[in-house]
């Protein structure tokens, strides 16, 4: 397999400086997810500028629901590359070529099936969500386009997830980059130029986004045997499968919760108005914008931990995850300084808005969330490291606290706090989260330390014989 690594620029995190190969492996995804987000900017710079303050309101309406439905979908093809990743640092070629090949089919299967869902019951969960009935419309169509194109998106994160499995997070991003441009120019011509309106803005990121996969088509069957679809490594091999689907499942299932939080933290936003959801709208783009070097130092770690959880270097997972938490922190602290100082000028370029109680509102959300980053660094890269070593239930049941405290918050508190109360819960509920991920997390770390030390000495007094003989 060694050959193969160098071949395909692939990077073997199970050994060498942990720092250096954190690093290394982070800075393309980075870069990266700050042109994912360009998806995001670029559709809200263009509504607000050319379609006013009721089409924003409308795309950051369908932000939760489009957040449900792709972070399962997401979660899922992340999950088959924690089992790809596993193989690969423990340097077993034939099953890792299996699990590429079967992570296809499921892709496949699920992404259809998840798309005739969300497509059936997208009417009522706009209801449900009470979307105010000038932006209704608008939601609906920007959503079934977007949610249409579900199959597109799966397979472009799939393939994303391999590359990054085997430490190439390098051919990603430049898909990615192609990508964004393409989203980008489209926006401005279907909006600008054509008068599509909202559907223009989902028109853009779809043809964008099938650009994407094609062009990973195309290098993986022209120049990347490592990850292509090989007829003679698959099988209908029920226990990979079953280990495939239930990894996935569990991180699309964790992700899906967290994201139903978010759906009923909206439904709490929606019922304050018009001028709270645009507010609401371009917090969370700045926010999700900042939030990026911290969600992927969770996937660095993420994917760390998997190759050398499969290597069985439990001590080198451990000072991995630290690395992860310390980088997290000291972006956590620019990131509030930043906030705090900048935030307003930005949500008034964002939106395009002159209204002073969208910015001040705007504003006050952002102060407040960045204040509690260092938290959410801890909560989001356990969360996915323990994932990434198999560790399913406790991650899962992190997310459900989240869940019920959101929904309590949307019953309970909203109607008594209003906004600010909207401001305060989502950092209260990363502090009991992340407690509850570091917890499972020490106590796990202990047991699998002892477990392969245990091995290890039988491994060696098994050896001793021979050696003496």
């Amino acid at each position: 397999m060694s050959t193969a690594i160098k071949k395909n620029n692939a990077l073997d995190m199970t050994q060498g400086s942990i720092l250096k190969s954190m690093l290394l492996f982070a800075f393309p995804i980075l870069i990266g997810n700050l042109f994912q987000q360009g998806y995001n900017l670029a559709d809200t710079a263009v509504v607000g500028n050319f379609l006013g303050d009721d089409a924003i309101a409308a795309v950051g309406a369908a932000g939760p629901v489009y957040s449900l439905v792709l972070s399962f979908a997401n979660g899922i093809t992340n999950g088959f590359s924690v089992i790809v990743a596993r193989y690969f640092g423990a340097h077993d070629s034939r099953k890792m070529a299996k699990a590429i090949s079967l992570s296809y089919l499921l892709t496949f299967i699920i992404s259809i099936i998840l798309t005739v869902l969300a497509l059936s019951f997208l009417d009522p969960l706009l209801r449900f969500l009470k979307t105010p009935t000038e932006i209704f419309n608008d939601t609906k169509a920007y959503l079934t386009i977007i949610i249409g194109c579900c199959i597109v998106t799966m397979f472009y994160n799939m393939f994303a997830g391999l590359f990054r499995a085997i430490g190439n997070s390098r051919m990603p991003l430049y898909f990615l980059i192609a990508a964004t441009i393409i989203n980008i120019v489209l926006d401005i011509v279907f909006v600008r130029f054509f008068n599509l309106g909202v559907p223009g803005v989902a028109y853009a990121t779809a043809i964008s986004q099938i650009s994407s996969v094609i062009l990973c088509i195309i290098y993986i069957s022209k120049k990347f045997r490592l990850l292509r679809f090989e007829k003679q490594h698959f099988s209908l091999d029920f226990r990979m499968i079953n280990d495939l689907f239930f990894t996935g499942f569990s991180m699309g299932l964790m992700l899906a919760v967290v994201s139903v939080g978010s759906v009923a933290l909206q439904n709490a936003v929606n019922s304050f108005g018009r001028e709270t959801i645009t507010a609401h709208a371009a917090a969370r783009k700045f926010d999700e914008l900042f939030m990026l070097p911290l969600s992927t130092v969770s996937m660095v770690s993420s994917t760390f931990a998997s190759q050398n959880y499969g290597a069985k270097k439990m001590d080198r997972v451990k000072k991995g995850i630290t690395t992860g938490i310390l980088i997290a922190m000291g972006w956590s602290v620019f990131a509030f300084i930043f906030a705090y100082n900048f935030s307003e000028p930005i949500v008034r370029l964002l939106t395009g808005s002159e209204n002073d109680f969208i910015i001040s509102t705007a504003v006050r959300y952002i102060t407040i969330n960045t204040l509690f980053f260092a938290v959410l660094s801890i909560l989001l890269i356990l969360r996915s490291s323990l994932q990434g070593i198999g560790r399913k239930i406790v991650p899962i049941f992190a997310s459900v606290i989240e869940l019920i405290a959101k929904f309590a918050m949307t019953i309970y508190i909203a109607p008594r706090l209003g906004y600010i109360g909207v401001c305060f819960l989502e950092p209260a509920i990363w502090t009991v989260c992340a407690l509850v991920v570091l917890i499972d997390f020490i106590v796990f770390i202990r047991k699998c330390m002892r477990k392969f030390d245990s091995e290890d000495n039988h491994a060696e007094s098994d050896v001793q014989p021979a050696e003496q003989l």
